[in-house]
C-alpha cells in the first residue's frame, strides 16, 4: 500500500451541545448560538456545562443503553450517522475491513464514581458492585461498543491523548488506511466528561473552571475577563476512505487529510509550550507540502485559560507573521471544551468553509485581551472570503501532547 495514498472524509456524524447533525451544528455557529447551560452534579453542586441531548434510542435499545456507557452511546450515534451520511453500501461492505479509532481524554471515571456512589447506599458492600463495571471501564469501550452495535469485525481501539485525542483518532484512521489494514475507518473522538464530578472539582481546584452569571457567555477564549474552561460532552466521528475508493463510488468528499503531526512539550504537566506548538504546526504544514501563507483558517484550541490562550496566540503570531490571508477562529466559545471530542467537533464546524468560504466567528470576546491580539481574528460575526483551500486544526492536551491536522479542499470533477 502506498504510504502517501490520499485519504478523504466522506461522512460526518456528530453530537454537540448545540446540534446533533452537521447542518444544525454549523447553523448554530453562524448564528452565534451557544450550547452552554446550567448544570448540577452530585457532590460538586451547581455549575455550567455543554450538555448534549440526542436520540440515543435511534440506534440502540434501552437495554443496550443501560448496559453500556454514555461515551458508548455517543460513539454509536455518531458512527451510525457518519455511515448514513457517507451513503456507503453498509450491507455489502466487508465488516472485517472496517476499523474504529476513537480518541478519548479519559474513560471509566464516570462508571467508577457511579458504582462507588451505589455501594455507599449499602454500607460499601461490594456484592452490590455491578458485573458490567469491567466492560464499561476498559479503555477501548467506546470503540468496542460501536463494533458490537454495527457488527464490525475489523480492528478497534481508543487513543488516549488528552484533549488532542480527537485529532489523534483521525490520524490513526489515516495511517491504518495507508497501511492497507482497513478499507474504511470510523475515526474521531468522544467525551462523557460532564458526568464525572471529579473533573469539575479538579478544574475548580486549579482555578481553571469557568463561571458566569449568564451560562451561554461563560466560555470566553481570548477575552480579557475569561476565567476558565467550560466542561462539555459530545462526539464526532468521520468516515475516512482512500481517495481512489471514494471517487470510484462517486462519494461526496468533504475534504482531504492533507497533513498532520504530533509532538510533545516535555516541559510541564499542564502549562503549554508555544515553541513545541510552533514545531507541531510547522511539521504538519511541511508534511502537507505547504507554506504557512497557504493556510486559510486556523481553528484554535484556545480553552479560555489565561496562559493557554496567550501561548497559542504567541505561537500563531510567530508562524503566520507573514500571512495576511490566514484567518483565526475558535469553536469552544460556542460549545465549551468537549475534551476528547474537542478537535473533531471544531474541525466539523469549519469544514463547510471549504465550500462556502464563510468563516464562523469566535463569540463571547467582548473585550479582547491585548496579549491575545492577532491579525484576522474573527470575532462576533461570520467573515466571508473568496475561497478556502486549507484549514489547520489545533488540539493541545495535558502532559504536553500536541496534535495538528490540515484538511484541504478536493476537486471532485
Amino acid at each position: 500500500m502506498n504510504s502517501l495514498e490520499r485519504i478523504v472524509i466522506t461522512g460526518i456524524g456528530l453530537v454537540s451541545p448545540n446540534g446533533n447533525n452537521w447542518t444544525e451544528y454549523r447553523q448554530a455557529l453562524l448564528d452565534g448560538r451557544s450550547g452552554v447551560s446550567p448544570y448540577e452534579i452530585r457532590y460538586f453542586g451547581k455549575t455550567i456545562a455543554g450538555i448534549c441531548d440526542f436520540p440515543a434510542t435511534k440506534y440502540q435499545s434501552r437495554k443496550d443503553i443501560r448496559r453500556g456507557t454514555r461515551a458508548g452511546s455517543i460513539s454509536i450515534y455518531c458512527a451510525n450517522e457518519a455511515i448514513a451520511d457517507s451513503k456507503i453500501n453498509w450491507e455489502q461492505i466487508d465488516k472485517s475491513q472496517v476499523g474504529v479509532f476513537i480518541g478519548i481524554t479519559e474513560h471509566g471515571n464516570v462508571e467508577t464514581e457511579n458504582e462507588i456512589y451505589n455501594i455507599k447506599q449499602f454500607d460499601y458492600d461490594c456484592k452490590m458492585w455491578s458485573h458490567f463495571h469491567n466492560p464499561r471501564t476498559v479503555a477501548n469501550n467506546p470503540a468496542g461498543e460501536v463494533t458490537l452495535n454495527l457488527g464490525i469485525t475489523g480492528a478497534h481501539y481508543c487513543i488516549g491523548a488528552a484533549c488532542a485525542a480527537g485529532n489523534a483518532g483521525i490520524i490513526q484512521g489515516v495511517q491504518m488506511l495507508r497501511l492497507g489494514e482497513v478499507d474504511l475507518a470510523l475515526a474521531g473522538g468522544v467525551s462523557e466528561s460532564i458526568h464525572t464530578f471529579g473533573i469539575f472539582a479538579a478544574f475548580a481546584a486549579e482555578n481553571a473552571l469557568a463561571y458566569h452569571e449568564i451560562p451561554s457567555q461563560a466560555s470566553r477564549p481570548f477575552d480579557k475577563k475569561r476565567n476558565g474552561i467550560v466542561i462539555s460532552e459530545g462526539g464526532c466521528i468521520y468516515t475516512l476512505e482512500r481517495l481512489t475508493d471514494a471517487k470510484k463510488r462517486k462519494a461526496k468528499i468533504y475534504g482531504e487529510i492533507a497533513g498532520y503531526a504530533m509532538n510533545s512539550d516535555a516541559t510541564d504537566f499542564v502549562l503549554p509550550n508555544a515553541e513545541r506548538q510552533i514545531e507541531c504546526m510547522s511539521k504538519a504544514i511541511n508534511k502537507a507540502g505547504l507554506v504557512p501563507e497557504q493556510i486559510d483558517i486556523v481553528s484554535t484550541h484556545a480553552t479560555a485559560t489565561t496562559l493557554g490562550d496567550i501561548q497559542e496566540i504567541n505561537a500563531l503570531r510567530n508562524l503566520f507573521k507573514n500571512s495576511d490571508k490566514t484567518y483565526i477562529n475558535n469553536t469552544k466559545s460556542f460549545i465549551g471544551h468537549a475534551m476528547g471530542a474537542a478537535g473533531v467537533l471544531e474541525l466539523a464546524g469549519n469544514l463547510p468553509s471549504l465550500e462556502d468560504g464563510i468563516i464562523h466567528p469566535t463569540i463571547n470576546c467582548s473585550e479582547l485581551d491585548p496579549e491575545c491580539e492577532i491579525r484576522n481574528l474573527v470575532i462576533d460575526k461570520p467573515h466571508k472570503v473568496e475561497k478556502v483551500n486549507y484549514i489547520l486544526n489545533n488540539s493541545f492536551g495535558m502532559v504536553g501532547t500536541n496534535c495538528v491536522i490540515i484538511v484541504g479542499k478536493v476537486d471532485q470533477d
